[in-house]
């Protein structure tokens, strides 16, 4: 209830003049009669009880997810691997709705029906709780205060040895996020929660006890299958890649902190994995809103949202790879970033 009463206020709040752009540069955020209006009927789109679809999605990911592990070995390992990996990818994705509060209004049940860690890497309290510090939309792409920013603060980036500026480079484009993103991340993920842990951080404690309690788990039911534990990981660090396409493009530096955040259009393959969160603006600007949803929602305000985030619109996760498998979308340091902020 306390997750879904925060994702109304920011629904609300989506036109608070507290912005990062207003700090930077002085000029007040753009605010247009049509992203108004796509505001105000944004609540006709938010949950009014329990969504009993995410929750049959959610019984037939782990149920599918089983049958990859116990059954599809004796097959075909490279079927299972690829159907584990499409599984894990999406409950991935379903952790992101548990967080924004879906799909009944009981958060603890909610976090219940996401328990066991199938990607094994990220602690789901740690994901949640960093992913809604990155929902700060005001500090959006900030190299200190947005959690899942991929830029670096220039005065940082300077003092960086060449090995480390290189392995950077090459994670700023597509190929090298799916290649060596999900291994990167992971190893700045652990080292910042190390020196939280450190500093006397409890619940970051808690949260990594508690995801290798379910690590166990997971681990103990890949071993009592045909499915070998190397080929898990092969799974699992296949879907971690997978999710690096969406979070790739999800944000830019921009002045405007609607300009910050992307629309990818295609509504294939790629947009139910990430359950519709290529709409991101959208999913941002009213993240109350269930997934099923955001795509009606899109539509209704559809040249809102272009204008809101000016245009930073690709019609495809086909375009996406296109224009950035090996290219770098944007640069490492943070291009905007003003020493003090």
């Amino acid at each position: 209830m306390r997750l879904m009463n925060v994702a109304m206020g920011l629904t609300r709040n989506f036109f608070d003049e507290g912005t990062w752009s207003r700090r930077q540069s002085g000029r007040a955020p753009l605010v247009r009669e049509e992203t108004q209006r796509a505001a105000v009927r944004a609540e006709d789109f938010l949950p009014e009880g329990a969504e009993w679809g995410t929750f049959a999605l959610i019984v037939t990911c782990h149920l599918l997810w089983g049958l990859a592990v116990f059954v599809v070995p004796q097959v075909s390992m490279a079927c299972a691997v690829g159907l584990a990996t499409i599984l894990i990818t999406l409950h991935s994705s379903l952790c992101h709705e548990v967080i924004h509060g879906h799909p009944f209004r009981n958060q603890r049940l909610n976090e219940v029906l996401v328990l066991l860690p199938l990607n094994l890497a990220i602690p789901y309290g740690r994901f949640r709780d960093t992913h809604l510090a990155h929902h700060n939309d005001d500090r959006l792409t900030d190299p200190y205060d947005d959690p899942e920013s991929n830029f670096q603060d220039p005065a940082v980036w300077a003092q960086m040895p060449l090995w480390r500026r290189l392995i950077m480079r090459a994670n700023n484009t597509l190929f090298g996020r799916m290649v060596i993103g999900p291994v990167l991340g992971l190893v700045c993920f652990v080292i910042g929660d190390a020196k939280l842990v450190r500093a006397g951080e409890t619940g970051v404690m808690r949260d990594w006890l508690l995801h290798c309690v379910g690590v166990v788990l997971v681990v103990a039911l890949v071993l009592l299958s045909p499915l070998t534990i190397w080929a898990y990981l092969l799974g699992a660090y296949g879907a971690l890649s997978l999710l690096k396409v969406r979070t790739f493009l999800e944000h830019q530096a921009h002045d405007d902190i609607h300009g910050r955040t992307a629309i990818v259009e295609g509504q294939g393959v790629f947009a139910f994995l990430f359950l519709n969160n290529n709409l991101h603006i959208v999913h941002h600007l009213h993240p109350g809103v269930p997934w099923q949803r955001l795509p009606a929602l899109y539509r209704a305000g559809k040249a809102g949202y272009h204008q809101a985030n000016h245009g930073y619109v690709l019609p495809s996760y086909g375009a996406v790879f296109a224009r950035y498998f090996l290219r770098a979308k944007d640069p490492v340091p943070h291009p905007l970033w003003q020493p003090g902020e």
